[in-house]
């Protein structure tokens, strides 16, 4: 797991020196960055949306998903609970309001993705860590920028993230049959439209309360179980 490993402490560096940044950073320049996280998320949203619908054996999976990984998530108050703890966490802290969104966007921006998800399923089943430690990269920029903005809570991500990853390489180590291609490409156009949602709401145009809407990565993983 050498590869998640480097990932989780580049996420964590990146945070520590975009927190020391977020000092410097006018009101004005943090608004430009809302800005271009919000179109970074929607452009690599539907980038891997559009690119694995040919992928798809069953096209109105992600529909399906999407319906009813969304009325669990919001029977459970995933969204709510989320923000309530990070506003007990944040208490008192200028821009409390807006971390729970950033959170919410970066975890997605650094689990949901080819290089996150197809990463530790070949270094699991090759022993190659090419994809990882490039995506390692990738969330070091975007660790800082995150941080930047939102503040050293951003850290919470870094375990997520190595939570997430060490479950796929868990799985793939287990049975090399375990994640097909099929089912991947399902969960890239779920997590695709996810990130898109997070995108909206940086831009401040639909708050899409995504986190509501994660159960809907499981629905594709239950239908492969039972097929």
């Amino acid at each position: 797991m050498i590869g998640t490993i480097v990932n989780t402490v580049t996420i964590i560096a990146g945070t520590i020196i975009g927190t020391v940044l977020h000092r410097g950073v006018k009101e004005k320049y943090k608004e430009v960055l809302y800005t271009g996280l919000g179109l970074a998320s929607l452009a690599i949203g539907l980038n891997a949306t559009i690119s694995h619908f040919s992928q798809s054996e069953y096209p109105v999976l992600f529909i399906v998903s999407l319906a009813v990984g969304g009325v669990v998530g919001t029977a459970i108050d995933i969204d709510g609970r989320f923000k309530r703890l990070v506003d007990r966490l944040k208490k008192g802290e200028k821009g409390e309001s807006r971390l729970a969104d950033g959170l919410a966007t970066a975890i997605l921006l650094y689990c949901i993705g080819p290089l996150s998800m197809l990463g530790p399923v070949i270094s699991a089943l090759k022993g190659d860590h090419t994809f990882l430690f490039t995506n390692a990269t990738l969330d070091f920029v975007s660790s800082m920028v995150f941080a930047s903005t939102y503040g050293i809570g951003m850290i919470l991500a870094a375990p997520v993230l190595f939570l997430w990853q060490g479950m796929f390489w868990l799985i793939a180590h287990i049975s090399s049959s375990a994640i097909s291609n099929a089912l991947m490409a399902e969960l890239l156009i779920v997590g695709g439209l996810l990130i898109t949602g997070s995108g909206l709401a940086l831009l401040r145009l639909k708050d899409c309360k995504t986190l509501n809407l994660l159960p809907a990565l499981l629905i594709p993983v239950i239908w492969f179980l039972f097929k």
